[in-house]
């Protein structure tokens, strides 16, 4: 009952949700000695930070904003290593296996097994890239895109003082959702969008101007809060008047723990960035327990800064995704059904999805425009599953990885290996599909506490090896129809919730006016989806009508 008045105090001012002692240790001053002087944030924003913070009269407050952009430098140097080494060479199969499967490229004694084994004991507690299992590890997830491109949504992070730990871009301002169209737009069509865009962001976004998406890692909610306040107060909604006591607690205690900022322009872009804790976002990654920013990362996105822990945490998120489709699809299935079921995990309990604010083929777009930059995120995963395999003589091809023609697949239905997939699913999940189906198969529940008991082999840091028993194999066994049904429920309850208070919090977040202009572009883009797929639909009945009237006319000769 004590926890149910905190935020209406906070709210009401009556208490003080700042932090002083905090407050009084940041600086403004961005030390930029460990800012590599080649780097293009170093020509173009030191003149003007030496003129703006010459003078510091807090020396530990430097000293730490300092610190934090040592940090911020080294996990955006991890995130530039990383894209480098996933850019080397992409032309063959086993290049890009090379890349995120083994710790040298020139090693021929290590195989996909054994630098698999990896997850059969996986230590989250770590601090450090080099604590990662081999020097390549989760290379995978980051996508070659246009240089310039890169270097535009880099700088993006730099113009905030608050530290970002880990950061990437997503979204279809990031990742078009259609074909070329060709389109040339005016200088006063984008500046509609984007005030006052570089090249780069005009040339990817293809004609079609878009807000970018980014979603922001950091170690300290309040304190990150208090120092974005200082800095950026117009980004808030009126809640930030409160302090930053409130912002956080409306950020970590509602809905997915994520905070957006929509509709900002930054370095001339408009943006909407989202505030997430790292805790929180390794929680959701390695548990599913609401399966909102898991869910963003099951599809290609553009990681600017990087965090050891999170990218060990990703790698498991997605072998989830990658076990959690095959539990949902036939023994044959082709790349277009793989990669579409897991690109809907996450919209399936969207309670947007079922409303006129998003475009109905919204799925079928991200994956039919992103084919290889799925596969690219996907195969060496695929590689490492005993039970899943490409059976497809364009696999053969040295160049078919960037080829974006949807291949066919194949998956062993045997019981054990089955079962193996479900014990390894993630934790939070996996108890909900267990209670599903002890009601299911109506078994006691002291039998089931039991049960349970004997298979909880793993604890927060450790997974361990888990192989699945008797309970997880006749799961397996289900009906494959019933089986999808089970996982599909349990899917949406995941979401639907976290999803739902999300949304309902953000004219509470973004403002009034900045939410209404949201879904009014959402409704616009349901419209627009609905009509392309009522063309679709009219044109492929149209053909039949005519091809009968052909074959009448030649009937008649």
């Amino acid at each position: 009952m004590a926890s149910r008045g905190v935020l209406p105090q906070i709210l009401t001012g009556r208490l003080n949700p700042r932090a002083p002692s905090l407050l009084a240790r940041a600086s403004p001053f961005r030390s930029q000695s460990a800012l590599p002087p080649s780097s293009l944030y170093y020509q173009r924003h030191t003149p003007l930070l030496r003129r703006r913070y010459a003078t510091a009269r807090d020396n530990n407050g430097a000293a730490v904003q300092a610190k934090d952009t040592k940090e911020n430098v080294e996990h955006e140097d991890a995130a530039n290593a990383a894209a480098d080494a996933a850019s080397k060479d992409t032309k063959s199969k086993q290049a890009v296996l090379d890349e995120a499967s083994s710790s040298s490229a020139s090693s021929s004694t290590t195989t996909l097994n054994e630098t698999n084994d990896w997850e059969t004991n996986v230590n989250l507690n770590i601090d450090s890239f080099k604590q990662l299992p081999h020097a390549n590890f989760g290379v995978n997830q980051f996508i070659p895109f246009d240089p310039e491109f890169r270097e535009v949504l880099k700088q993006i992070p730099w113009e905030f003082r608050a530290p970002i730990r880990y950061a990437f871009a997503y979204g279809s301002g990031v990742f078009p959702q259609s074909k070329s169209s060709g389109k040339v737009i005016t200088d006063e069509e984008l500046r509609k969008i984007h005030p006052k865009a570089p090249e780069g962001v005009k040339r990817a976004q293809d004609g079609t101007p878009k807000m970018i998406d980014f979603i922001f890692g950091v170690t300290h909610t309040q304190h990150w809060h208090s120092l974005n306040m200082k800095q950026h107060r117009e980004h808030y909604s009126a809640l930030a008047s409160l302090g930053s006591g409130a912002v956080s607690y409306v950020q970590d205690k509602m809905g997915a723990g994520v905070y957006f900022n929509p509709y900002v322009v930054v370095n001339g872009i408009l943006i909407k960035y989202g505030v997430v804790q790292l805790d929180t976002l390794e929680r959701d990654l390695t548990q599913w327990d609401t399966l909102y920013l898991a869910g963003r990362l099951h599809k290609p996105v553009k990681i600017l800064r990087d965090d050891p822990k999170i990218r060990l945490a990703n790698q498991i998120n997605l072998l989830s995704a990658l076990r959690t489709a095959l539990l949902l699809l036939p023994p044959k299935f082709t790349e277009d059904e793989l990669f579409a079921t897991i690109a809907g995990i996450s919209y399936l309990g969207d309670p947007r999805m079922s409303l006129p604010t998003e475009n109905p083929s919204k799925v079928k777009n991200i994956v039919g425009n992103n084919m290889t930059n799925f596969r690219r995120l996907y195969l060496p995963l695929i590689e490492t599953l005993p039970n899943l395999e490409y059976n497809d003589a364009g696999a053969t091809e040295r160049d078919w990885i960037w080829n974006d023609k949807s291949l066919n697949l194949v998956q062993d239905m045997d019981p054990v290996k089955r079962g193996n997939m479900v014990r390894r699913l993630p934790k939070a999940f996996r108890s909900k599909l267990y209670f599903e189906y002890q009601k299911k198969f109506a078994i006691p529940q002291l039998d089931f506490n039991k049960m349970m008991e004997e298979s909880q082999n793993e604890d927060a840091i450790s997974f361990k090896r888990r192989q699945g028993g008797g309970f997880e194999q006749r799961i397996a066994s289900d009906d494959p129809a019933e089986l999808r049904k089970q996982v599909r429920s349990v899917i949406k309850k995941t979401i639907n919730w976290p999803a739902t208070t999300q949304s309902l919090k953000g004219p509470l977040t973004s403002g009034f006016k900045r939410t209404i202009r949201y879904l009014s572009e959402k409704m616009d883009k349901y419209r627009q989806g609905r009509d392309a797929e009522n063309a679709k639909t009219a044109t492929a009945e149209d053909k039949p009508s005519e091809r009968s009237g052909v074959d009448s006319k030649a009937e008649m000769k």
